[in-house]
């Protein structure tokens, strides 16, 4: 990776760090360039509008996501073992210090129009779709039945790490893991072969 390529990923490190606190909305040049101590103007040469920044920080951190959440879980073997990789890192992902900036981008562009709110939702559709190919493999293993409707799984999947997220992160129930895991496993029962 070349200098130039290097401070800009160091930059949009900072970036999601931020946001994660503040919201993207909160996020601007100006308090970026503070905390990367960084010019004004360098830092805009690297990004030219608010808009720009956001939409970067929100690729930046689904690259980070993928990293640490999906990557990890391709070393498992197909199927439930892979699916359940994916729902412990991603829990793992919510315990990142200002929580989860997937949701906080959710929250704010849930009624705009644009390019936050469509990039927001391509994210929130890939995510999904991407639970979803990961139950088709537990299909594909033998382990779900044939007629398991993979996007109910990933549905469900996504909805049991929402909600954990909620009870660990706000309300801090000290069992929001136990409970998430029995949701977890429940859930595959229900489709197993």
């Amino acid at each position: 990776m070349r200098k130039g390529e290097l401070t800009r990923q160091a930059i949009l490190d900072e970036a999601v760090r931020m946001a994660r606190f503040s919201g993207l909305s909160g996020l601007t040049i100006g308090s970026l360039a503070t905390a990367a101590n960084m010019s004004k103007s360098g830092l805009y040469a690297h990004f030219k509008s608010k808009e720009a920044l956001q939409l970067a920080c929100m690729e930046r951190n689904a690259e980070q996501f993928a990293e640490e959440v999906f990557r990890p879980a391709l070393a498992k073997p197909r199927g439930i073992a892979r699916l359940q990789a994916i729902v412990e890192n991603w829990m793992e992902w919510y315990s990142h210090p200002g929580g989860c900036l997937f949701l906080a981008a959710s929250a704010e562009f849930d009624d705009m129009t644009g390019p936050l709110h469509d990039h927001m939702v391509g994210s929130q559709r890939l995510l999904i779709e991407s639970l979803a190919r990961v139950a088709a493999t537990a299909v594909a293993e033998g382990e779900f039945t044939e007629d398991t409707d993979v996007f109910q799984v990933a549905q469900e999947v996504f909805g049991i790490l929402v909600s954990y997220n909620w009870m660990s992160r706000i309300l801090s129930y000290p069992d929001a893991a136990d409970r998430a895991w029995a949701a977890f496993n429940r859930l595959t029962d229900s489709f197993h072969s």
